[in-house]
């Protein structure tokens, strides 16, 4: 550490000091108290990038434990330095000190959202992204929704970033805000007078909010609530993407796949296992494919007709309706009369019954519902899935969160099961279905042509 301090300060260059106060705060994960002393002396460097890397020190050296004198130091440095990339470093950092309660988040950044700084109010942007992700709080959409049309381009585009991560794996059933915000997305893609910092911010938007398929969701913990090294890392590097764009790629560390997959001692499938899901099955629906909208056929312009034709053969209908009325006598009048009410009575009839077959109500969605083993089980969906103790397989752990891999337990160990699957790596899979290449030429020998200068000092020679 203080080899790449000494570096920091004889070089000039901008990405090597950049690189090593990354650095240095990745050597710090999870120190803490141990990471104090580096703290104080990168928060008083004169270097405003140093300074940014301190912001990321506190980040990395507190992750997850909503420490107070952390969030402290952030909080003064986000109101008092003068570099607005140290104030935008700060706000940023508080969602990974605080991304262990979410909740916090949205109140504690609320007035620096409203900042006249944009690099502050981008960094409150991200910082409700990386401590909600997945979460579809009410109050962290509150406080993006108004920076989704600030006035700066970076900052919507920090909006619709952190947007997307918190509206990660959320149905339109089960948030109206979702369908109303990939609108939005698609209406600023295809805009052509959108700056491009917002219309990448609404690219890179749509692909998080669709990440693997909507069956991943950042998340810097694990399932007991651990912080993981490698998504911390991620999405730390992730940021950077505002000095090199090659860094977005390092967010797939972040992401956590999504499902419940029960396996036997043996490590196989039962395909027999099903869980209870106490809620209706649109509100965690999966993603609906999208619709291909074909071209429309052009149809022939019909040709003009003009007004002077147009009078005459309406004078020529006329006289003929004329004549056609004068011929029919009274009483036929008026039997068809007749018949005419009597056809529209049985038409409305018919058409009474159509309209009560269509206005027939649809069957309603069942309350619960069953999920298959494996099964997609999103994060919101985990608070409502219950195990049946009653089937043949059973949790090993049934206290535990219902996601993940669980191990099963036999109940009628004794009896054969054909409804076992077996796990296959994905490597053999796509060994066997590779497709055979061509064979191998036979053996040959090759003797290489000879240089062009040596050619050419043979030529005189064999004339002479």
């Amino acid at each position: 550490m203080d080899e790449m301090m000494a570096y920091a300060h004889d070089t000039k260059h901008e990405r090597i000091i950049r690189g090593i106060g990354m650095g240095l705060a990745f050597i710090m994960y999870g120190q803490q108290e141990g990471a104090d002393v580096l703290i104080e002396t990168l928060i008083r460097e004169k270097d405003p990038i140093l300074r940014y890397g301190g912001m990321y020190v506190i980040a990395m050296a507190f992750a997850g434990t909503s420490n107070n004198s952390a969030v402290r130091r952030l909080l003064h440095v986000a109101v008092s330095d003068v570099n607005d990339s140290v104030r935008r470093a700060a706000v940023t950092c508080l969602g990974f000190v605080l991304f262990n309660q979410p909740e916090q988040l949205p109140n504690l950044v609320a007035l620096l959202a409203e900042s006249f700084n944009p690099h502050v109010r981008y960094g409150a942007c991200m910082a409700v992204g990386i401590g909600c992700a997945g979460s579809g709080m009410t109050e962290a959409i509150a406080l993006l929704e108004p920076m989704l049309d600030d006035s700066v381009d970076y900052v919507r585009q920090g909006a619709m970033l952190a947007m997307a991560m918190v509206l990660q794996q959320h149905a339109d059933a089960s948030n109206m805000k979702v369908k109303i915000f990939r609108e939005k997305l698609a209406k600023i893609v295809s805009d052509k007078h959108q700056s491009v910092m917002a219309k990448m911010g609404a690219i890179l938007a749509t692909g998080i909010i669709n990440a693997g398929g909507r069956n991943v969701v950042i998340s810097l913990k694990s399932r007991i609530g651990a912080p993981k090294m490698s998504a911390i890392a991620g999405v730390a590097l992730f940021l950077q993407y505002w000095y090199w764009y090659p860094f977005l790629h390092f967010l797939s560390l972040s992401f956590q796949t999504t499902a419940l997959i029960g396996l036997t001692k043996d490590l196989k499938i039962p395909t027999s296992f099903m869980t209870q899901c106490n809620a209706k099955a649109s509100l965690f629906a999966p993603p609906k494919h999208l619709e291909v909208k074909k071209e429309e056929k052009k149809e022939r312009v019909t040709t003009a007709v003009l007004s002077t034709t147009a009078r005459a053969k309406a004078r020529e209908a006329r006289k003929e309706a004329k004549e056609k009325a004068d011929e029919k006598t009274e009483e036929k009048a008026s039997d068809t009369k007749g018949e005419e009410k009597g056809d529209e009575m049985e038409v409305d009839g018919e058409k009474k019954e159509g309209e009560e077959e269509t206005k027939k109500k649809k069957p309603k969605e069942p309350l619960t519902h069953q999920l298959s083993n494996p099964a997609r089980l999103t994060l919101s969906q985990q608070a409502y899935v219950a195990f049946d103790l009653s089937q043949r397989y059973v949790p090993v752990y049934q206290s535990g969160t219902p996601a993940g891999v669980i191990m099963l337990k036999d109940n009628t160990p004794d009896e054969a099961d054909d409804e076992l699957k077996e796990v296959s790596t994905p490597s053999a899979n796509a060994a066997e279905e590779e497709e055979e290449g061509a064979d191998a030429p036979e053996p040959f020998e090759w003797t290489p042509p000879a240089a062009p200068a040596a050619a050419a000092a043979a030529a005189p020679a064999a004339s002479s």
